[in-house]
């Protein structure tokens, strides 16, 4: 019992020895998560919320006052263009309509009157003409045989009197002729008149349909059969029968951030998903970057609001999709996401990795022999850099402040442009860490094995 009692309290003299040696080891070691310095494809992506519209709608007002008779389109239908997609009473329009068209029956069957007259003083004429010219033939031989002594005075002065009346009567039929033309001419016109009365009446009559512009989906109908329409302007109520969307070109209209607006600019790509659609990934690119502020709490323009309060302002962004889905409905709720840089293979870092360092933090408080209270202070410039490991002569692990300059944003990384190269091991974390690690401090990771960032897909 003895044995085995000095047994155990060898062994946890052996164990106390170790753990002291271990403490002393890292005694004046911080603890530090680090990464490598690798190559990667990096993007800057902008976020925005908003919803899905068609690019092309119109609200379809009525155009004639009365009660909707029949909505034959109902709400979530696909139209076609040209199709009657309501119908609004139309008695009276269909009577004027009917009454008109046989006035104009009558008025053909007026000039089919008009035209046989005129032909019939045509025939006169010739006749009138024919026998005029029987009676010239008789009053040249009457002539000649008056001259000769031969006829008598009085048959003489009959053969002229014949000659004069048939003068007389051609000129009549051909005053007769011309006046048949001119009624038929008049009964003509009347028809016209009769005519374009109908196009007036047809249309009053064809107003009273509601008709699609063109191909899309009914996405509104405020009102239901039997309800009475009036003709007003859009939007009034009472006036607008239904909502017809062209979905054959979708948009996102989406609100962005007033500090990330100025990143964006047209034709760049996105991607967009769709709330009720989970899984589904949409591609599209930037098609319009509004130029007025919108206030996040009314959407109203800066340029229209009349309060003079400052607050978050956001900027529509439409993004036109390439290959739109016939799932997709307007008003969804959406989100997009807007590419507005990208590089491959960059030089990058993680963005935590990055702080704000003050060089004169790093010097001596007495150099000298000066005392660093008579000095003159130094000026506190702040630069932006990471903190690099390395080993000192002893083999032990020191970290050094680098400035370096950066470029594009990704999600969790950014770009070093100089500084900084490749396979370089830096201080990510953590955060409490990186705000009061100093130049030539001793680090010890907390892995064995330093974190290395592998190309984000």
């Amino acid at each position: 019992m003895k044995k085995i009692l000095l047994i155990v309290l060898a062994v946890l003299v052996v164990v106390g020895l170790v753990v002291g040696f271990v403490i002393r080891q890292q005694a004046g070691y911080t603890k530090v998560l680090t990464a490598k310095i690798v190559k990667q494809d990096l993007s800057t992506v902008v976020s925005g919320t908003g919803q899905i519209k068609a690019k092309y709608y119109v609200n379809l007002g009525a155009t004639a006052m009365g009660r909707i008779t029949h909505l034959i389109a109902k709400e979530g239908e696909r139209v076609k263009k040209g199709q009657v997609v309501a119908t609004i009473e139309h008695v009276q329009q269909e009577a004027s309509v009917e009454g008109q068209a046989a006035a104009i029956a009558a008025a053909k069957t007026d000039v089919a009157a008009d035209v046989a007259a005129e032909k019939t003083q045509e025939a006169n004429v010739e006749h009138a003409k024919a026998d005029l010219e029987q009676k010239k033939l008789d009053w040249d031989r009457a002539q000649a045989l008056y001259k000769a002594g031969i006829m008598a005075k009085q048959d003489y002065d009959a053969k002229k009197a014949a000659y004069d009346l048939d003068v007389a009567s051609v000129a009549q039929a051909v005053a007769q002729l011309n006046q048949s033309k001119a009624q038929t001419d008049s009964a003509r016109g009347h028809m016209q008149t009769q005519v374009a009365m109908l196009r007036g009446d047809q249309n009053l009559l064809d107003l009273t349909q509601a008709v699609a512009p063109f191909d899309g989906v009914v996405t509104n109908e405020p009102l239901r059969e039997g309800e009475t329409v009036v003709e007003g302007i859009q939007n009034t109520e009472g006036s607008t029968i239904m909502t017809i969307a062209d979905m054959s070109v979708v948009t996102a209209d989406i609100k962005v951030d007033e500090t990330d607006i100025v990143n964006i600019q047209m034709g760049q790509a996105a991607e967009v998903t769709v709330d009720a659609l989970p899984g589904k990934v949409f591609k599209g690119h930037v098609t319009l970057v509004g130029d007025q502020a919108l206030l996040r709490s009314t959407g109203v323009a800066t340029s229209q609001s009349t309060t003079g309060t400052e607050e978050a302002k956001d900027f529509k962004v439409v993004v036109t999709l390439d290959n739109p889905s016939d799932e997709l409905r307007p008003g969804l709720s959406t989100t997009a996401k807007i590419t507005t840089a990208h590089k491959d293979g960059v030089l990058s870092l993680p963005i935590q990795a990055l702080t704000m360092h003050d060089p004169n933090d790093d010097k001596p408080a007495n150099q000298g022999g000066v005392q660093a209270s008579s000095a003159t202070p130094a000026k506190s410039v702040s630069v932006q850099g990471v903190y690099v490991l390395d080993s000192d002569k002893q083999g032990k692990l020191r970290v050094k402040f680098v400035p370096v300059t950066t470029g594009i944003t990704g999600a969790t990384d950014i770009e070093v442009t100089s500084g900084l190269t490749e396979g370089q091991e830096i201080v990510t974390g953590p955060f409490k860490t990186l705000r009061t690690l100093k130049s030539n401090a001793l680090v010890k990771r907390d892995t064995e094995k330093p974190v290395v960032l592998t190309p984000s897909s």
